[in-house]
């Protein structure tokens, strides 16, 4: 089977959030399962320089009013690529998502050059079977296969987080290279709008989204106007859990951490508690619990309701570290609460990967009180490297996190905390759980290790979206 995914981001190269994380492990582990699995990626300036390239092939004198565009095929270690080079839309610094003037005819045309090798192949005649696009940036590459003419590869779309729709207005639509007959609600009409994801929902063979949970819960209410489309076709829709990408994520070999140590051996990681304190100016305490939170700074993740229990962590005797960059205001009031509580509150405004990945070896608790959560990969980082989660039931976090209970602890099951209700009281009750059972240091190790055994490789996941494809009447020419 031969599989095109077709995505904005690829870690380490480039990253904003988790889909960069889950488009640098997911087509490998595909791969490992016996198919032919490419990517297809902007050609961004640190990607083109970071892998070889291989061969080129031109596909438009004026892509999308974008100027020239090639396609250059390339080899990232264990993956093939294709990158799609633009200057004028892509060799720029800062934020794939950034430029909002041309953010629409920059990412339809990375669409339109996927449905390309889906019709026509590449210089050497490999043509992908399926297109498998990842969220909005590629919402329009099967709006490109449905509309255009040639071989119509299937298509698959999976949703990372419907929160980010893209939505553009209709005037755009010859920019687009869409027909006036696309602009219709069985097209890639949005309320009025142009809708990339709406158009990848609409017209794609098969949908996924990235846990079981998230895919009902946006058939509901957190659907942001798309439910009703989602309903409709909730017959192709899976919810297929994320992984965690071992090679990257192991306490035992992260090139990261202070200390090195795994299920076995879980005394070692406390140097990575007091290397972690002194980074972040925290008192190198050793009872006090660590919460931490490595995250978006975004309404969605619920950080504000942290903020509503900073007086009341640090009365207990915790300390807070924060981690994440995003809303001016929530920045601005975690740099107020480190500045009300020194040494026991620290806020890291930014992203640091190696500082990321030692805030999981050091912390006690990870906390993601998300209001809507796809997925998440935060509570999976955490687990596997010892620290718990403290979560609430949302989404991919209420599929992987099972939370404390007389019940839980006496079968072993738990993993982790969890509320319902998303206020700062809720949370607060779940943070008087949280201490109370990190006085019971018995009690605390049996959940910490039922975390570190889990397992949330990709081969699972892998497997699944293999299965999703076979579910496809291939088209063929």
């Amino acid at each position: 089977m031969d599989i095109l995914l077709v995505a904005s981001e690829l870690f380490p190269y480039v990253k904003v959030g988790g889909l960069g994380d889950v488009m640098a492990a997911l087509p490998r582990a595909i791969r490992a399962l016996g198919a032919d699995v490419r990517m297809l990626l902007p050609a961004y300036p640190a990607l083109r320089a970071a892998v070889e390239i291989q061969g080129e092939t031109a596909i438009s004198p004026d892509l999308m009013g974008g100027g020239p565009a090639r396609i250059l095929k390339a080899e990232a270690p264990g993956l093939p690529l294709y990158l799609l080079e633009q200057p004028t839309f892509f060799d720029r610094p800062g934020s794939p998502y950034g430029h909002p003037e041309d953010l629409a005819r920059r990412f339809a045309a990375l669409a339109w050059a996927a449905a390309h090798l889906g019709r026509v192949g590449d210089a050497e005649g490999w043509r992908p079977q399926i297109l498998h696009g990842h969220d909005w940036p590629a919402g329009l590459m099967p709006a490109y296969v449905a509309y255009g003419d040639g071989p119509r590869p299937a298509t698959v779309m999976t949703i990372h987080n419907i929160a980010f729709p893209g939505r553009f207005p209709a005037s755009m639509l010859d920019d687009l290279w869409l027909p006036q007959s696309a602009f219709t609600p069985d097209g890639v009409e949005f309320q009025g709008d142009i809708g990339f994801l709406k158009a990848g929902l609409k017209l794609a063979d098969r949908l996924s989204t990235v846990s079981p949970t998230y895919a009902r819960e946006i058939q509901l209410a957190d659907g942001h106007g798309l439910e009703d489309l989602l309903v409709q076709r909730h017959g192709v829709l899976r919810g297929i859990l994320n992984g965690v990408d071992r090679k990257v994520w192991n306490p035992a070999k992260d090139p990261h951490l202070f200390s090195h140590y795994d299920l076995k051996h879980p005394a070692r990681r406390a140097p990575n508690r007091s290397g972690f304190q002194r980074s972040l100016g925290l008192q190198e305490d050793p009872h006090a619990p660590i919460f931490a939170s490595v995250s978006r700074l975004d309404p969605l993740k619920g950080l504000d309701l942290v903020l509503d229990n900073v007086d009341h962590l640090v009365l207990h005797g915790a300390q807070l570290a924060l981690l994440g960059q995003g809303e001016p205001l929530l920045e601005a009031a975690f740099h107020q609460a480190a500045q009300r509580h020194p040494g026991r509150v620290s806020a890291f405004i930014g992203y640091d990967e190696a500082l990321a990945h030692r805030a999981f070896a050091a912390a006690d608790v990870i906390l993601a009180p998300s209001r809507q959560e796809p997925c998440g990969l935060t509570q999976l980082y955490a687990q596997a490297y010892g620290a718990i989660p403290l979560v609430r039931r949302t989404g991919g976090l209420a599929d992987t996190v099972v939370g404390t209970s007389p019940e839980t602890l006496a079968d072993g099951t738990a993993t982790g905390f969890t509320f319902d209700e998303a206020n700062g009281w809720a949370l607060g009750e779940a943070i008087n759980r949280t201490l109370a059972l990190f006085r019971d240091p018995i009690a605390w190790r049996q959940v910490q290790r039922r975390g570190m055994a889990a397992d949330f490789g990709w081969e699972s996941p892998a497997r699944a979206y293999l299965d999703l494809y076979t579910t496809i009447p291939l088209r063929g020419a």
